[in-house]
């Protein structure tokens, strides 16, 4: 494997690099102070990155993407990942779910969210399903030419700036050795149909301005042209959605522990106390190097799983490792620098404890650090019989 950029690769990550430096950095302090992004920026941000050809750089050429393979498409998510969540993910990547759109389904979701026209939520978590998916309790119930949807989903990041939600319901059960297993289907909900209810969720401390919100179904009915795939097949599509999210949140992750290093570095470099830059002190430079050890090793192990997703050999223990590592070493290094600038490390007028805030969410989303562990693990023992 070499991950030396050809021009092509390093043509994309010179122009992504100032994007994010010209149209996103100049915002955060903004959104970080008001915790919202203005309607009128988020149209700004959207029409440059179209004006830029960054928009659904992640979707198939033939579809009106950017068509990057997944190497190319990993250095962009490193590269975006280091801005606010809330304005780097108006440079849009649709899930790649849509990409199971039939028919009609193209015209009206597919390709509207290539375009910029339409924006996509996915709404899989629910307050009593987290990590096990399958106890899922939202239900889709087949009524005649319809389908009937109730339940609540929570945790749903980007609703109150998207046009439809993909979902995944509960639509029937199976019989397996290990008891009965709930199926799951993916449907494509418009988010104005009656029934259905978006509200803005708690807080979080992690990504201020990226809000998440809760999505309740009461007796929604949408038609059966909204099944997206086959139904109750809709876990697969699951599966190869969370193998590409997991890892965008490595590639992030490398991105933002890119970026705080670096400011690190310069706070040492700069910072003098007993009339010596305090980098000079092991206290301060053994930190430095080994935060810049995680940071290669955690990039490495991104690359290694982008390069076999696009040999197609990308496995769910590869996805795994990568974020696993990638988000545990961001949140290590995160924390070293708020060590390495002191008091002024937990100050809002410096962005370190921004930094180290939003580190944490990407230990829990996309699979916690403990699903991550089980699927590696699994993935040793059962050839095993374990």
């Amino acid at each position: 494997m070499d991950f030396g950029l050809d021009a092509e690769q390093a043509a994309v990550v010179d122009t992504v690099r100032r994007f994010v430096t010209r149209e996103l950095y100049p915002y955060e302090d903004e959104v970080e102070r008001v915790g919202e992004v203005r309607p009128e920026l988020v149209a700004q941000i959207r029409s440059r990155a179209l004006a830029a050809g960054l928009y659904a750089a992640n979707m198939p050429a033939e579809l009106g993407g950017g068509g990057l393979d997944p190497v190319t498409m990993t250095l962009v998510e490193r590269e975006l990942g280091a801005a606010s969540y809330a304005l780097q993910f108006l440079v849009a990547r649709p899930s790649n779910i849509l990409q199971a759109c039939a028919g009609d389904q193209r015209d009206r979701y597919l390709l509207p969210a290539i375009t910029g026209e339409r924006h996509d939520c996915l709404a899989m978590t629910e307050p009593g399903a987290g990590s096990d998916v399958r106890s899922m309790s939202t239900r889709a119930v087949r009524d005649g030419s319809d389908y009937v949807i109730d339940g609540t989903k929570h945790f749903i990041s980007n609703a109150d700036k998207s046009d439809f939600v993909i979902l995944f319901a509960a639509t029937g059960v199976e019989s397996t050795s290990h008891g009965q297993k709930k199926l799951i289907s993916a449907f494509l909900v418009d988010l104005d149909t009656p029934g259905l209810t978006v509200t803005r969720g708690p807080s979080s401390v992690s990504h201020r301005g990226y809000h998440h919100s809760e999505l309740a179904f009461e007796g929604c009915r949408v038609p059966a042209a909204a099944l997206l795939g086959e139904e109750h097949h809709g876990f697969d599509l699951m599966g190869q959605w969370l193998g590409a999210s997991r890892l965008t949140v490595a590639a992030n992750s490398v991105g933002r522990a890119r970026r705080v290093l670096e400011l690190a570095t310069a706070w040492a470099a700069q910072r003098v106390q007993f009339g010596e830059p305090i980098g000079r002190f092991q206290g301060v430079s053994f930190p430095l190097a080994d935060m810049a050890t995680e940071l290669e090793a955690a990039e490495l192990l991104t690359l290694q799983a982008a390069w076999k997703l696009g040999e197609g050999r990308m496995t769910d223990r590869d996805a795994a490792m990568a974020k696993l590592f990638a988000a545990e070493a961001l949140g290590r290094i995160t924390d070293r620098a708020v060590q390495i600038y002191g008091g002024m490390g937990l100050m809002d007028e410096l962005p370190i404890e921004r930094f180290w805030r939003d580190a944490r969410v990407e230990r829990i989303w996309d699979g916690t650090s403990e699903i991550q562990r089980h699927i590696i693990s699994r993935s040793m023992l059962r050839p095993l019989g374990a």
